[in-house]
């Protein structure tokens, strides 16, 4: 019958696209399920986990980027089931063929008999697209085809895949499952010609039974598999989530073979006391018989109860909780230690339908060790059927955690704590692999995370790899998990309705949820559940939320869709809300329900400002839980142009329209997991140990942990005065529980000594907490977290001086026709034009030092953030006031010269305005003020005044160009990292020194990057010859914000990758007095708080302008120039 079936559902059939019928989901298709794993004993399940959960982080820190160690990875893809004796990986190099469409592929390539030896071969698992084959396709929001549910485009490229296998002889005269993990989009399956199944759903397993189409175990005769797949299907609809669209067997084939009667399924349960001292365990097992005839076991209508006499007394079903810190003796690895700490013990039946049977037992274990994300306790569950006289007849086996997860007003609480969610969504994305996810890429990402103090994940936006689950289980992490539903597409369009208000729909989405449940249901990870996202909202979700709360009450239910706040949701979930909305939501009274935001604080490209104000209002409102940040990994391919150039591609770059061009560059990291700066700042807003002063003089440190106390954890700190470390030591706390906090007194804890009688102008400490010792995710020593505090106050009255002149004589001018020139002698030499004002040239003990400057800027090359809102961007007001095409002009320029005071004094007046409009507008009036002393020193004072109809400006400084060869960078200010004024939180202030080289930031969209914030002072030096170029603010000025590079501002708007950027001839630097905040709440509209905005109002300010030399240090100078007053 099946095979009659067959031959209508599978092509060719009667013209009826099934793969365009959203009623007709699957065929011989078996119910969903946990993972099997078809073990033969208890011991061989205790050895599985011992060796599964052996990870080993220092070889995934590399994790799988270059070819080599891609090809290797792919050839042991499915590697774990080498010790598993009754299932086989079908995961390698398949023969493949890509047809234009379903009705173009090879006549019968099902057959056995087919001749394939002129296709090419395809690594399975994987996407075509990644292989050549066809073109990856990037959207957000719009489908890669028309909006004209169920149907989809004749041009429909299908996979045509085969590959052979055959059974070893030990599998005889038991059952055969092909077990498919995910294949995008709609496929079909042969084996042996014979029409074995069909399947949708591009991120859950697929599994047929095949026992009746297979060669006998332990023949010689192959058994051919062939599949076809679709890259479009009805199912694409439900799909629109923002990601590559990617096609093919994109993660392991399987084949199971499994005993007449057996586990099919269970799901364990737990319930803690109310003083978390025993748990009450409960297990459903699902047993399948169906390939057993057993007389009066079906009642009337078509669900049934199996006669209860007749199989318990054939079979029982056992199930036992072991401790996991099992492990094998030292001599003897097949003697085991393990320690069953809980045996469960039959109750009830359960109803199944035709064929199973259910099973229901409970057990207690007293004083469990619980799970959460920071202690990840986990125990091995074995599930044994047996027969009548007591031999094991099949065995199972997963990791579970003993932990609760319930509700409370404004909370959600896990073991009775309202924990943080210090979230991130997770793509699965690989960028020489697409969608196929290996685990050592899972394991990086782990690694990276809690490194970073991430404890929870998102899902984005459908079910993963399983893998990814027990590695989430392992290293803790709380996790959301989603169902494959997105239909973000239909916003678009008034004339389709919303397939979860269309009841035709309801089938595909409501499968799609089971099987995303079914499979995942006994993780501790997972906290909740999700329903989709940007799916909209109505009739369906509300039942898809039903049948979740019906069948798991262990776990809360998540759905943004409808407004975040419908009665499907146990969280209100919204993504991109403002700070002060969603503090608003928290202080409703009627709002009982905790706020978790699903997405925020968009990692677009230099982005993620303003998240400290986030965690500000979180961690001080009641109410506010945390959320998930968009997203973790920038989602780039890598491409290889003609010329053999390596770059990072994102959409439209591989001739693919629709697209969303870099909208896919999202990511807290590059492709390659390498952090993006903006990691250093939600490192440190998620850090577990806070710092913070309390009335000027008391610092408190607070674990912020909700189950771990400091025992292992070291405390060390660090006093900083101008910069430069006092004094360092560990500081001896007591150890604190969770939630508890210490005061340490500044002037009476150990650092006191250091500052005392310092004549530091300024005093910093920092507290960093470091690991006392290894964990699955980090070495001795890391760092958990760091805080600085400060300054500190002093009893210095701080003054400016300039430095007196070594040969004060020797001070002269000269100006000529086209030039002033302005000089000391041999030390130094400043030659400024005549007619611009600007200084042409500045040498330092002969060595020429500044190649062009000093001229005002306003203008910044845009970041991703700049460009958000379309006409309302800030991108859009600049170019609509033509800031990015201002000219200077002269009006004019004085010379003075004072002898008395060693002195030279030039003024230049600038009018700013577009170019090619200079005698009709004025945008700028800008007046520099060049105080020249005999020392050397300048000081250069600035007045701004812009048109009040301008908008917000990018920036207020100045510009200037140093040689190359300037290339030493020395600074005291905020570091060592990328930062900017809304995010700089985590970065310290000290002095720190680089190569200009290595401060650029090589975001693979540019724009404006590699700053430093509140700069007191920077040096640049020659390599060679240590002359060079000392820059401070100065005369009550506030800190700089720092800029320098090889790629000048016009190069970093140019190009439309980073690879793309020519260096230039000099380094450009920018010294600014105001620097417009970066962004990040979103990527769509103008985002950057007020506070950060930089207003066209006057400004005045002061920066100061001294020659370097190898003699002489810039701490040196710093110093000489400051005078304290006692």
């Amino acid at each position: 019958m099946g095979s009659l079936i067959g031959q209508f559902v599978l092509p060719p059939n009667n013209g009826h696209k099934i793969w365009e019928d959203s009623s007709f989901i699957k065929w011989r298709k078996r119910d969903s399920h946990v993972p099997l794993h078809c073990h033969e004993s208890v011991e061989g399940s205790l050895r599985y986990w011992y060796e599964r959960n052996k990870v080993n982080i220092l070889v995934s820190k590399d994790a799988v980027w270059d070819d080599d160690a891609v090809a290797k990875a792919l050839d042991c893809a499915a590697y774990w089931v080498k010790d598993l004796p009754f299932v086989k990986s079908l995961s390698g190099s398949w023969k493949f063929f890509l047809a234009s469409s379903p009705s173009n592929t090879p006549l019968e390539f099902h057959d056995i008999s087919f001749q394939d030896s002129s296709w090419p071969t395809i690594p399975v698992p994987s996407n075509w697209q990644m292989h050549g084959f066809d073109v990856p396709i990037y959207t957000n929001v719009v489908y890669p085809f028309p909006l004209n549910p169920p149907k989809v485009p004749e041009d429909n490229p299908t996979g045509c895949y085969r590959t052979f296998f055959t059974l070893p002889k030990e599998w005889e005269d038991r059952r055969i499952f092909l077990h498919f993990e995910a294949v995008d989009s709609a496929f079909f399956v042969w084996v042996n010609g014979h029409p074995t199944g069909y399947s949708q759903d591009s991120r859950l397993p697929a599994e047929f039974e095949i026992t009746e189409f297979c060669h006998p175990c332990g023949s010689d005769k192959s058994n051919c598999l062939a599949v076809q797949v679709m890259r479009w299907c009805d199912g694409s609809y439900l799909e629109d989530q923002d990601h590559w669209w990617l096609s093919g067997i994109h993660r392991d084939v399987l084949l199971l073979a499994k005993p007449k009667v057996f586990i099919a399924d269970y799901f364990f349960k737990s319930n803690l006391s109310d003083d978390f001292t025993s748990a009450d365990l409960q297990i459903e097992v699902k047993i399948d018989h169906s390939a057993m005839k057993i007389d009066n076991s079906i009642e009337t209508g078509s669900w049934f109860k199996i006669s209860e006499d007749k199989f318990i007394a054939s079979y029982t079903v056992e199930a036992e909780i072991y401790d996991t810190g099992s492990c094998y003796t030292s001599n003897e690895r097949s003697n085991l230690l393990s320690t069953s700490v809980a045996r469960l013990q039959l109750t009830n039946s359960v109803d199944y339908r035709l064929g199973f049977v259910g099973y229901q037992l409970i057990g207690k274990l007293q004083m469990p060790k619980l799970w959460t994300a920071e202690q990840p306790n986990l125990y091995t569950l074995v599930v044994t059927l047996k027969d009548a006289s007591g031999n094991v007849v099949d065995c199972e086996s997963c990791q579970v955690g003993i932990r609760q997860i319930t509700k409370a007003p404004k909370q959600l609480l896990v073991n009775g704590q309202p924990v943080m969610i210090r979230g991130v969504n997770r793509h699965e994305h690989h960028p020489r692999l697409g969608k196929t996810n290996l685990e050592p890429c899972m394991v990086q990402d782990l690694v990276v995370m809690k490194q970073n103090n991430i404890n929870a994940v998102r899902n984005s936006h459908y079910p993963q790899h399983p893998r990814w689950y027990e590695l989430c289980d392992l290293f803790g992490m709380y996790m959301i998990d989603e169902a494959n539903i997105e239909t973000h597409g239909f916003h678009l369009s008034s004339n389709v309705r919303h397939p979860t208000c269309e009841p035709v729909w309801a089938s595909a989405m409501l499968d799609r949820v089971i099987g995303m449940v079914d499979r995942d249901k006994n993780h501790a990870c997972i906290v909740s559940w999700s329903l989709g996202n940007e799916a909209g909202y109505g009739p369906n979700h509300a039942a898809l939320a039903g049948w979740v709360r019906g069948k798991d009450s262990t776990r809360v239910v998540h759905y943004e869709g409808g407004g975040a706040q419908t009665s499907s949701t146990d969280i209100v979930c919204p993504m991109y809300m403002r700070v002060w909305d969603m503090v608003k939501i928290a202080e409703d009274p009627s709002e009982l329900r905790p706020l978790i935001l699903c997405e925020y604080s968009h990692a677009m490209g230099n982005s993620s400002g303003n998240i400290h104000e986030y965690w500000e209002a979180i961690d001080s409102t009641f109410g506010l839980q945390g959320g998930f940040i968009w997203d973790w990994v920038d989602q780039a391919l890598l491409k290889e142009g003609a010329d053999g150039t390596k770059q990072w591609a994102y959409g439209g770059e591989f001739g693919d329209t629709p697209n969303d061009l870099n909208f896919c560059l999202n990511g807290l990291t590059w492709p390659d997991r390498t952090p993006h700066p903006a990691l250093h700042e939600v490192k440190f807003v998620y850090q577990p140990i806070k710092v913070s002063l309390k009335e000027g003089i008391v610092k408190v440190i607070t674990n912020t942990h909700f189950f771990s106390t400091t025992e292992a954890l070291a405390f060390e700190w660090i006093v900083h005065g101008d910069g430069y470390e006092l004094g360092s030591g560990t500081l001896d706390l007591p150890t604190l529980e969770p939630q508890k906090s210490y005061d340490v007194k500044w002037d009476a804890g150990p650092w006191s000594d250091s500052w005392r009688n310092s004549d530091a102008t300024e005093i910093f400490l920092t507290i960093t907490v470091k690991l006392l010792g290894s964990t699955r995710w980090a070495e001795t020593g890391h760092i958990v977290s760091s805080a600085q505090v400060g300054p500190f106050p002093i009893k210095h009255e701080i003054v400016h001086r300039i430095t007196e002149a070594g040969n004060a004589a020797a001070l002269s001018t000269q100006v000529l026709d086209d030039s002033i020139q302005v000089k000391n002698q041999n030390l130094w030499e400043i030659k400024f034009n005549q007619q611009t004002g600007a200084i042409e040239s500045w040498k330092v003990a002969g060595v020429s030092v500044m190649t062009r400057g000093i001229l005002p800027c306003f203008w910044r090359a845009p970041t991703d953030n700049d460009k958000g809102g379309e006409s309302e961007s800030y991108l859009s007001k600049w170019k609509g006031a033509k800031l990015n095409n201002l000219t200077f002009t002269t009006e004019s320029c004085t010379v003075l010269d004072v002898p008395d005071n060693n002195l030279v004094k030039i003024t230049v007046a600038y009018l700013g305005a577009p170019r090619g409009e200079e005698k009709s507008s004025s945008q700028f009036k800008v007046d520099f003020i060049y105080s020249i002393y005999g020392s050397g020193d300048v000081i250069l004072e600035c007045q701004v005044k812009p048109s009040s109809d301008l908008p917000p400006l990018p920036r207020v400084g100045i510009e200037f160009h140093l040689e190359k060869s300037m290339d030493q960078i020395e600074w005291y200010g905020r570091g060592p990292f990328e930062c900017y004024p809304d995010r700089k939180a985590a970065a310290h202030v000290a002095v720190y020194e680089k190569d200009v080289g290595s401060l650029h930031v090589p975001y693979i969209v540019p724009g404006e990057s590699s700053g430093r914030a509140d700069v007191r002072w920077v040096a640049f030096r020659d390599s060679k010859d240590g002359c060079g170029i000392f820059a401070s603010a100065y005369g009550g000025s506030p800190p700089m914000q720092m800029n320098a590079s090889f790629y000048g501002t016009a190069e970093l708007e140019r190009a439309k990758h980073d690879v793309e950027l020519v260096k230039g001839q000099d380094i450009e630097v920018h010294l600014d007095h105001k620097h417009m905040g970066i962004g990040g709440d979103d990527s769509w509209s103008p985002c950057v708080h007020d506070k950060y905005l930089v207003p066209a109002v006057p400004y005045s300010f002061s920066i100061r302008l001294s020659p370097i030399t190898a003699a002489t240090s810039a701490r040196s100078i710093y110093k000489s120039q400051l005078q304290n007053k006692m």
